[in-house]
């Protein structure tokens, strides 16, 4: 996560030294910070992998068999997000949100010998993971429930309590944005959070740069 803060902070001053930027015109102000919007994704290949990967995952979720190439977990945690379509939009996010908080926490280095990987759900589910994989499965389950993937993003923040880089997960919801994170065990309106100091945050189509008022 902190390499590819670093590499991503380079690439903004240089975009923003060529003046290349547009403000958004629906702008979130996520915990109080403007927003300048981008559509090229080019610059996050780890995030376009997993989209691909995830796909990929799904496809083969059908053919559940307990090797250790192809196992059940994927299958299981879409049994459960079949199970929950009835509740309310509310009750949907609270109930994923919680689940994948029970995942144990395990740093990228642990799992593959790598400073930074951006998980899949299945490989989040098989090994667990760190912050950005808590936000990565539970974006991509709401999705799998229906939700718009316009109104949901993975924000890039940094924690001024912590003082290190921490990814989080935002949903647009009754006209406010709330927050899942793997850090706080309740989903919260970001008005009510303000040790995050938003960094980027993105989704399949956009991604954005904050920066205060």
């Amino acid at each position: 996560m902190r390499i590819f803060k670093k590499q991503l902070l380079v690439s903004i001053a240089l975009l923003a030294s060529f003046n290349v930027w547009a403000v958004s015109h629906d702008s979130l102000h996520l915990f109080g910070y403007q927003e300048f919007e981008k559509s090229n994704l080019s610059m996050f290949p780890q995030w376009l992998s997993v989209l691909e990967r995830h796909v990929k995952n799904l496809a083969q979720a059908r053919d559940c068999s307990s090797t250790a190439f192809n196992r059940c977990d994927l299958k299981q945690w879409l049994v459960f997000l079949d199970s929950i379509r009835g509740l309310s939009r509310k009750q949907q996010i609270e109930a994923v949100n919680r689940r994948a908080n029970k995942k144990a926490y395990v740093l990228d280095i642990e799992n593959y010998g790598v400073a930074d990987y951006w998980a899949t759900p299945k490989e989040f589910l098989i090994n667990s993971g760190d912050c950005e994989d808590y936000a990565i499965i539970k974006m991509l389950s709401m999705k799998w429930l229906g939700y718009d993937v316009n109104k949901m993003r993975i924000v890039v923040v940094q924690d001024t309590n912590l003082r290190t880089a921490h990814a989080v997960m935002s949903i647009q919801r009754a006209g406010d944005v709330y927050i899942l994170d793997n850090q706080i065990p309740e989903v919260l309106s970001h008005h009510a959070i303000f040790h995050y100091v938003p960094v980027y945050s993105l989704n399949e189509n956009h991604w954005w740069m904050h920066v205060p008022k």
